[in-house]
This record gives structure tokens, C-alpha cells and sequence, in this order.
């Protein structure tokens, strides 16, 4: 079975290309949802032997990271065991996660209909279907190859970035097509949803900047690459935006819809539609603020889930994505201030109890793992763009990812759909 990118490799060293001369600023890059300055000048202390402890520690991080996705892959949606319902295996296919059996299967009811939904519980059957947990391993790779790229020089870790991207969205024999029609199916049911896009909002953008990075000239990323890379995108765009699931799903008034404008925003930057992106991060400010904060800083459709502390942080990841795709458009996230006078920092700062003393200290559902250190990258965030003192405060003292928190070097919120072991 092929290795999962969150189990980290062997202990390695950090081995960048040489630079000869005295060592010049490097100019940074042009990504989309991290800012390219920031990335420039971890790069230049890195290689000016400058960096923090807490960036060493990073790229260490990464690059485990990297190299397990040197050996592991690639990963193509024509590799499940059965077509979708198109007969097409180029089709993304996955099953709603929290839905199951009501009845016991048999003979005449083999599937047990109808599935009913427990929220939380996911089924064990979703797993059946590759393509959600090959998307996971797939995307996030493009990413840590392309960040070890940018920060090592090191041409291995690009030319596998482009293998891997090409895999998945170019080579006619196994790419993805563009849609997300078949995410998130439910067995014994056949209505329209868009429920199931989540499979991709939640972590899609990271590969804008994973492309952004490999653009500024990654050895075997070609213009050809660049060029149908950015025809997948469009065509992708396309159906996020006028398909009957994604005009369901842009209707969402919880997380649903904060990701899919967070997503949408950031293709259209990628494809240098800066005015389109920028109009959705305007959009979503006005129109997502009032439904989903309260005045006092909470958020009341994610409090009434089951797994409430996952929720609520889930939905800040897209909303520091925003944010984060706004600054590179000259829209503050930060600074914004809804009619009952709620702001961004003021949702995050509702977490810091919780986030310091676990769940004795959340006063709502959450069944399964508590894990504190989920509220990390909000928490970096608020503290680096919105001053927040009391933020930067408890990261000192919370518990931060087990695998290393690796915010020094990325300096950008990152999906919690952690790869399934």
C-alpha cells in the first residue's frame, strides 16, 4: 500500500544548492494565498544561516515530509475499483461520510436503504472508494514537493511535483475531469447536492500556490504544463461557479460556502482574474459575517454540530484563507467589522480557552478526539496580521501539532483533512 505523507520519513539533513557569491535577497514569488515576501525572506534566512529555531524546525518538517512523497505515488482517480455513476473513472467519485445503512442488507435490500445521516460518525464504507483519500495524499504532496522545491533548490523535489500534477490533472490516460459532480454520493439516493465539493474546497487552493511556486522556474515544469494547467483550472472554475451543485453549494450559509468562495477566489487569482477574486472576498465579507458570527465572536451553525471544536475551527481555515487571498488583492479580512460589530479576530479570540485547556474548557458537543493544537494556524495568523496579542500568547502555551508546526515556513493556514492512516 502506498505510504501516507503524514508518517515522516527518516531523519534527514537540510541540503540546499549552493549559492555562490554573496548571498542576494530572493525575490519572492508570486503565489496567490501566501505572501510571496514573507516566503522570500524565510528563504533568505534559511540561506544566509539566519533562520529561527522555530524555521529550522519547519522546513525539517517539510522536507520529512517531501521525501516520503518522493517514493510515494502518484495517484490518479482512474485507480478506484468501480466507475461512478457516468461509467467514467475519470470522474471524481467519493461517498458522503456520515451517512449509513438504516436497514440490514439483503438479498432484496442489498444496500440497506434508505441511508440516514449521523453527523460525526463517519462510515467506514466511504473508504471503499479511493478517490478521497488519494485526492488527500495527491494534493498535499504537490504542495510540500513544491514548498522543498522553493526552499532547497533541489530539483528532485520539482520534477516529482510535476509528475504528481500531471498524473492527477493532465495525462489523458489518468486525469481528473473537471467536476465534482459525483463527490459525496449517498447510496440509494439520487438528487442533485453540492454538499460533497467540500471534498475539494477544503484543500484545493494550497495547489495555487503549489503552482505559483513551481512556475517561477522548477526544473521539468514546462510552459506546456503552465498552459494546460491553467485550461484544467478555467474549465474547473467554470463548473464551480454555474453548475446545478455548485449554485447549491454557493447558497451554503456555513462552511460549505465560506470554502467554496474561498476557493473560487483563489483560482480566479491564479488565472490572473484579480478583479473577479477580489469581488468575492468583498462578497463573502458582507454577506457571510451576519449569518455566521455572532455578535459576541461565536458561530452558531458550527456550535450546533456534533463535532463543534472541529467545526468552528474548520471554518476559520477558509476564512484565514480569504483573508490571506485578500491581502494579495488589497482587501483587508482583518480589519473588517460587521453592522453587530463582530470582526475576524474577535472569532478567533472565542477559541483561546478552549484551545489552551481542552474540552473541559468547551462548553459544546464534540464527540471523538478534543485536539487543541487544530487552532494553531488561526492562531499564527490573527497574531502575524491582526496584532493579536492574546493569540500569539497562547501559542506559546497550547499544544501544537504533533507532527511540527510548520507555519514558520509556510506562513499560511493549511486544510485540517489530515491524510487517513
Amino acid at each position: 500500500m502506498r505510504r501516507v505523507l503524514g508518517a515522516l520519513a527518516l531523519s534527514v539533513s537540510v541540503v540546499l544548492v549552493p549559492v555562490s557569491g554573496t548571498a542576494v535577497a530572493a525575490s519572492p514569488p508570486h503565489t496567490v494565498l501566501t505572501d510571496g515576501a514573507k516566503l522570500a525572506n524565510v528563504k533568505q534566512a534559511i540561506r544566509s544561516g539566519h533562520a529561527t529555531k522555530a524555521q529550522r524546525d519547519a522546513l525539517k518538517a517539510v522536507l520529512d515530509k517531501a521525501n516520503t512523497a518522493l517514493t510515494a505515488g502518484p495517484w490518479s482517480v482512474v485507480d478506484k475499483p468501480s466507475a461512478p455513476p457516468s461509467g467514467d473513472k475519470h470522474d471524481y467519485t467519493s461517498q458522503a461520510p456520515y451517512w449509513w445503512a438504516s436497514r440490514p442488507k439483503t438479498p432484496e435490500n442489498p444496500q440497506g436503504c434508505p441511508y440516514v445521516s449521523k453527523d460525526g460518525q463517519r462510515n467506514p464504507e466511504a473508504d471503499a472508494i479511493t478517490d478521497h483519500t488519494y485526492r488527500m495524499w495527491a494534493w498535499d504532496a504537490m504542495y510540500y514537493l513544491s514548498l522543498a522545491w522553493y526552499y532547497t533548490g533541489d530539483a528532485k523535489y520539482a520534477k516529482r511535483a510535476a509528475l504528481d500534477i500531471r498524473t492527477w490533472f493532465l495525462d489523458p490516460a489518468t486525469r481528473m475531469n473537471p467536476n465534482m459532480t459525483y463527490s459525496q454520493i449517498v447510496p440509494c439516493r439520487d438528487t442533485v447536492s453540492g454538499t460533497g465539493i467540500i471534498d475539494s474546497t477544503q484543500s484545493f487552493s494550497q495547489l495555487m500556490d503549489a503552482f505559483a511556486l513551481l512556475d517561477g522556474g522548477a526544473p521539468g515544469w514546462t510552459g506546456t504544463d503552465r498552459s494546460r494547467i491553467k485550461a484544467w483550472l478555467t474549465r474547473y472554475l467554470s463548473w464551480m461557479q454555474t453548475s446545478p451543485q455548485a449554485k447549491l453549494e454557493l447558497a451554503a450559509t456555513n462552511n460549505h460556502g465560506t470554502f467554496l468562495d474561498m476557493q473560487n477566489a483563489t483560482i480566479s487569482a491564479y488565472l490572473g482574474k484579480r478583479s473577479e477574486a477580489k469581488k468575492i472576498v468583498l462578497d463573502a465579507e458582507q454577506k457571510r459575517f451576519p449569518v455566521q458570527f455572532a455578535a459576541d465572536g461565536s458561530q452558531p451553525l458550527e456550535l450546533s454540530r456534533t463535532m463543534s471544536w472541529h467545526y468552528v475551527n474548520f471554518n476559520l481555515t477558509a476564512w484565514g484563507r480569504l483573508a490571506e487571498v485578500g491581502k494579495n488583492l488589497g482587501v483587508d479580512v482583518w480589519k473588517y467589522r460587521a453592522a453587530n460589530g463582530v470582526t475576524l479576530r474577535k472569532v478567533v479570540d472565542q477559541l483561546i480557552p478552549a484551545a489552551l485547556h481542552g474540552a473541559p474548557a468547551w462548553p459544546h458537543q464534540q464527540i471523538g478526539v478534543f485536539d487543541q493544537s487544530i487552532a494553531a494556524d488561526i492562531f499564527h495568523a490573527a497574531a502575524e496580521e491582526a496584532h493579536d496579542a492574546d493569540a500569539a500568547a497562547a501559542l506559546k502555551q497550547m499544544p501544537l501539532p504533533a507532527g511540527g508546526d510548520t507555519w514558520p515556513v509556510r506562513v499560511s493556514c493549511f486544510p485540517l483533512d489530515p491524510p487517513l492512516k
